[in-house]
């Protein structure tokens, strides 16, 4: 029965299982670093940027990790 409630959790969440590492990747293959930092006006896409350390600027900052996952519900990757 455990196993019941563990599938369907979160089953109108869109990003339920999507680690935000795969986010960052998509969105830097789709927009590049220039495209994010024109969307999203946080400096860990503008001053050196790499995944690594925007995933861990990300994990402890709420409010930017927000609106890249916003960003990556909104974008269309066809």
């Amino acid at each position: 029965m455990s196993e019941n409630i563990n599938k369907n959790e979160q089953p109108n969440n869109p990003l339920h299982g999507v680690k935000l590492a795969t986010i960052m990747e998509k969105l830097h293959a789709h927009y590049g670093w220039d495209g994010l930092a024109d969307r999203i006006n946080i400096n860990c896409f503008k001053s050196n940027p790499t995944i690594k350390s925007s995933l861990k600027f990300l994990r402890r900052t709420p409010w930017a990790r927000e609106k890249v996952e916003r960003l990556y519900l909104k974008t269309d990757f066809k």
